[in-house]
């Protein structure tokens, strides 16, 4: 999988959402800024975000993502 493919899946569960993902083709880490995340904790924050690729880790095509980062807009400043 490659890390586009990844964002892009982010930012179609999270529309508002500005994402930066590295990795290997197997291990990735992602970045992703959104105001989706207000109000939320870190938790629920990453849940949020595994929930735009469960389908890819379900069948394996993407083996696994860590999240560097989820911040609100004024967090991130």
């Amino acid at each position: 999988m490659e890390t586009g493919k990844i964002e892009d899946l982010i930012k179609a569960g999270i529309p508002d959402a500005q994402v930066s993902v590295t990795g290997d083709g197997r291990h990735f880490e992602a970045a992703i800024v959104s105001t989706v995340f207000e109000g939320k904790s870190l938790i629920q924050r990453h849940r949020l975000v595994m929930e735009t690729v469960r389908e890819q880790i379900a069948s394996d095509e993407l083996h696994a993502l860590s999240i560097a980062s989820a911040k609100t807009p004024a967090e991130e400043q």
